[in-house]
């Protein structure tokens, strides 16, 4: 099965909290009437649950959106996000995330992550990121949550995770994710270079004409932002199903519950089996627990 979500532009204009150029204005009323232009889509997503994904490329800005509603409440969604430490136990799932500790820094709370340029590179040869974490806005009726750095790997920059919720009818939340990251001459000639080696049968999500008269997946560097805003909103997703669970359960069934997630869309996100994954992702969670040097 194929899964794609095309992207209008008037779904481009409408790309909500998460502008390239500069941070936009916490808006629930633009949030809400963004959940009721994607009602049919969200009804008929072909990702097997109400979501729907857009992504797009800038000069040298990259950006992914995921919209999606969960089946947690938005009193569980603000309260659990607006949590810097609890956003080590997300961003710990990815597979190439080796390391996250919420600190304090510059007076304000921050993450201190390393992202490895390879999913077994040591924790030590990982690159270091800050992201320093600022709750906008956690009301009755609207959280927004925003992480940014300022450098990235590989010639990468200025990232930004930004997460913004609703409450619906039912006891379900109408959330965004968007992930974004600018890249200059170096980025590009690294990711090129990854493209065009082991990312080269990669792609993403999107449905596009691929020139022949035909249709494909995208691929290049819209399929990889789509792949990482993909991988982050299932890790959200993963870390509050397990806060149902005990808390000394709760690590192990975010762990195995990211992995079943990722298996869903193994075309786009299947990088090693489950045993290798799980191995990993038990001694990290472990060494995220003390502040490394």
């Amino acid at each position: 099965m194929r899964f794609w979500s095309p992207c209008s532009r008037a779904a481009l204009v409408c790309s909500l909290l998460l502008g390239l150029q500069g941070p936009a204005l916490a808006d629930p009323a633009a949030l809400r009437e963004r959940h009721e232009a994607l009602r049919d889509a969200l009804r008929g997503s072909p990702f097997g649950r109400p979501l729907h994904l857009e992504s797009r490329q800038m000069g040298e800005s990259l950006q992914g959106d995921v919209y999606a509603v969960l089946d947690h409440s938005f009193e569980k969604v603000r309260d659990a996000l607006a949590q810097p430490a609890n956003w080590c136990d997300v961003m710990i799932l990815p597979f190439n995330t080796k390391y996250c500790h919420a600190v304090q820094a510059d007076g304000g709370p921050a993450l201190m992550v390393r992202i490895g340029r390879r999913y077994d590179q040591p924790v030590e040869h990982a690159f270091r990121l800050q992201f320093d974490h600022r709750l906008v806005a956690a009301s009755p009726r609207y959280f927004e949550c925003r992480l940014s750095a300022q450098e990235g790997p590989v010639g990468t920059r200025d990232y930004r995770i930004v997460v913004s919720a609703i409450p619906l009818d039912g006891g379900r939340t109408f959330l965004h994710l968007g992930y974004a990251y600018g890249f200059g001459t170096m980025g590009r000639i690294a990711m090129h270079a990854y493209l065009a080696t082991a990312g080269a049968d990669k792609v993403g999500f999107t449905r596009v004409n691929n020139g022949a008269g035909g249709h494909g997946l995208i691929g290049g560097m819209r399929g990889a932002v789509e792949r990482n805003a993909m991988r982050y909103y299932l890790a959200i997703d993963t870390f509050l199903d397990s806060l149902d669970a005990p808390p000394a359960q709760r690590a192990e069934r975010r762990i195995q519950g990211w992995f079943d997630a990722t298996e869903r869309y193994p075309l786009q996100l299947r990088e090693m089996d489950r045993r290798t994954y799980v191995s990993m992702k038990r001694m990290e969670v472990e060494r995220q627990q003390t502040l490394l040097p």
